[in-house]
């Protein structure tokens, strides 16, 4: 596959949902109508089988595809193609009573009963056989249908098992990571109360009632959970592989979801999908949901600098959030198109026909429970496919390319929340990462959100706030990066602790980061959640006096200029932000966490300086947000409008675009109806 492409048998953007006949099998009609329904809403794909195994496997060993068959067939005869799921995200009820061993054992070590869905042990060889049987025969008989386009493996996959199988497999990932008992005890720092271990069998998992307090089994236990999915995972997908290495394979990650660290499947998925669901209009604006999804839209793109699939979203409801809103008009289109400006080539939806029945009845569908076409979310639906056919041509071969990025990385974020001080209220990891990244949302700047071990040398700002854990070769790379003329910005809580959490001694931040960022830390005081300092601006570029949060690091320069001092408590007058020249670029600390009336003027002032581009070439509005896909044939231009009011947008001077919605061609100035978008060319 290319670099866009999502599947080879289908060149186009994907419009589809979950889709679970199997629920409709006793009655007569649904099929049929649901297919003519999926014309009406302009779908090319839907994914089915997502919880199908016991109408695949009624019995141990007894199956039945003929259902499956004609399902497929009958779809794809109507211009309809199925992404096909391996049904491993509920196993039936047959298997937990014949293997009992195949449930997960909780963090209690009690072992669950049957019941609901991703309640298995990945670790577990008769769960691991019987997945193995059931893909072989999904691989054998659907491989080469040309009407499956791609594989979903499991679905939303999470969730750790304490049970005595895994325990022994942690014991052996250990082993072969550390070697000896020594080596685990030294990275450990197991002296500290008296908890080195003599014999391997006498180490358990971080259980409440038991070892919670060493931050090294902490870290390594959530990587060991993290590689038995990963290794899960590959089973998964070997005999669809051998059945056809060109059907591409999939896993919709979650918004958010930090359990796994997603990046350890990258080197084994062909294609990043997730599942978005923003609490839209739950807040008194929806301009943080905007920003928290876009977030996590461009997390997703940058895994595999390439397009994504937005796999579910909901078309209007959840079941779940605490106040199930319905999408205002306008919405379901908005946030379609926020999808494609991140990079996404789909836009999908959880689900197709509302269930009858249990957990999901009330959460919204493509078709209600009224079973018609004339409501307003299927109008809605049929608008977004109008909509994705009339920019399939210009936007399928196009991508984002950005030249800033900001470091979240899973396995710093563990450790960050794990560190037992300076601020057990809660570090904000999540929260501060949005904020550096918010400055270049709003501004119209694409931005990459990466993993610490990614390569760098492709952006030209690097954002690293709270960069806690330093990991193999990344003090070197950064100080690479900055060496070779680029910028970097980073914090407080940056290059204390090692891969397993020992602090480093001697002068921090460590492993060189002091020379780059030209300082050295002497301590730090953490504020509780009411109070706050104050940041005093001595730079000529920025100015004013702008609140700081959460931690005052207190830091001497060596090398570094001070351009901003603290202006209140017994340390006013130390350095709070700092540029600092290292090589041919630069490195800024921000020693506390400034107050978005300081990241948005610096961050504009860095944008400005190296010609960093905009969508639009200039500030927006409060609300307004733009992005750019660029391909062969020139740029797209996504602007959205996430207020509930109309508002104007100034476009460049001397330019005209096509907007590729209504056709017309515009220039200087447009106008976005409240939570409206448009898209130009």
């Amino acid at each position: 596959m290319s670099k866009f492409e999502i599947t080879p048998r289908l060149l186009k953007l994907l419009h589809g949902a979950d889709y679970n006949p199997e629920q409709w099998l006793k009655v007569p009609g649904v099929f049929e109508k649901d297919i003519e329904y999926m014309k009406k809403a302009g779908f090319n794909c839907v994914t089915v089988g997502v919880f199908s195994w016991s109408m695949l496997e009624p019995e141990d060993g007894v199956y039945n595809f003929d259902w499956l068959d004609k399902v497929i067939n009958t779809l794809y005869e109507n211009g309809i193609y199925t992404i096909l799921a391996t049904p491993t995200g509920a196993r039936p009820v047959w298997m937990t009573h014949k293997y009992p061993e195949v449930s997960r054992v909780e963090k209690n070590l009690v072992r669950n009963l049957h019941g609901g869905r991703h309640n298995h042990c990945y670790t577990s060889p008769v769960f691991r056989r019987k997945t193995r049987e059931m893909n072989t025969r999904l691989a054998n008989r659907y491989a080469n249908n040309p009407a499956v386009i791609m594989w979903h493996i499991s679905n939303e996959i999470s969730g750790q098992c304490f049970c005595p199988l895994c325990q022994a497999a942690f014991r052996e990932w250990l082993k072969k990571k550390y070697g000896s008992l020594e080596a685990l005890n030294d990275a450990w720092y197991t002296t500290f109360w008296s908890q080195r271990y003599t014999d391997w069998e006498q180490i358990e998992p971080p259980v409440d009632h038991g070892m919670t307090v060493d931050h090294g089994l902490n870290l390594d236990w959530n990587r060991f959970c993290t590689d038995q999915t990963v290794d899960f995972y590959k089973e998964e997908i070997k005999p669809l592989k051998e059945a056809n290495p060109g059907i591409p394979c999939t896993i919709n990650l979650m918004m958010f979801h930090t359990a796994l660290d997603y990046s350890k499947f990258m080197p084994y998925l062909d294609v990043v999908s997730w599942d978005a669901y923003p609490m839209w209009h739950n807040h008194t604006d929806d301009f943080g949901n905007a920003l928290a999804t876009a977030f996590n839209h461009d997390w997703m793109r940058s895994y595999k600098d390439k397009p994504f699939m937005m796999m579910e979203n909901t078309p209007s409801t959840t079941n779940w959030h605490g106040a199930s809103r319905l999408k205002a008009p306008g919405m379901l289109k908005l946030s379609s198109i926020q999808a494609l400006a991140h990079g996404s080539n789909t836009v999908q939806y959880f689900q197709w026909r509302q269930s009858n029945g249990s957990c999901e009845k009330f959460h919204s569908a493509v078709v209600s429970h009224r079973g018609k076409d004339d409501t307003m979310i299927f109008k809605n639906v049929a608008e977004v496919g109008d909509i994705l056919k009339k920019l399939n041509d210009d936007i399928y071969y196009t991508t984002v390319n950005a030249k800033v990025a900001i470091i979240y990385d899973i396995e710093n974020k563990w450790a960050i929340e794990d560190s037992k001080g300076p601020r057990n209220d809660g570090m904000y990891y999540n929260d501060i990462a949005m904020s550096h990244y918010r400055a270049f949302w709003e501004n119209g700047v694409s931005c990459d959100v990466i993993d610490s071990t990614k390569d760098f040398t492709k952006y030209d700002i690097l954002i690293a706030p709270m960069l806690y854990m330093l990991k193999g070769d990344v003090p070197k790379r950064l100080a690479e990066f900055v060496s070779s003329g680029k910028t970097l910005i980073s914090s407080y809580f940056t290059g204390l602790v090692n891969e397993t959490d020992l602090c480093y001694n001697g002068t921090l931040p460590a492993l060189g980061l002091d020379q780059v960022f030209g300082l050295w830390e002497e301590d730090m005081d953490a504020l509780c959640d009411h109070q706050s300092n104050e940041i005093v601006i001595k730079d000529g570029v920025l100015s004013g006096s702008h609140r700081s949060l959460y931690i005052c690091d207190l830091v001497h320069p060596t090398t570094a200029e001070v351009i901003g001092e603290y202006g209140k408590d017994w340390y006013k007058g130390w350095p709070a932000l700092t540029k600092n020249s290292f090589g041919k670029g630069e490195a800024y600390y921000f020693a506390t966490h400034p107050d978005y009336s300081l990241l948005k003027p610096f961050y504009e002032s860095l944008i400005d300086k190296y010609g960093i581009k905009r969508a639009l070439g200039a500030a927006l509005p409060f609300g307004v947000t733009a992005s750019i896909r660029e391909g062969e044939n020139g740029e797209i231009v996504f602007i959205e409008n996430f207020l509930h009011e109309s508002v104007k947008i100034s476009l460049p001077a001397g330019r005209e675009y096509k907007d590729l919605l209504s056709g017309e061609t515009v220039s200087s100035e447009i106008e976005l109806e409240a939570l409206g978008a448009r898209v130009l060319k």
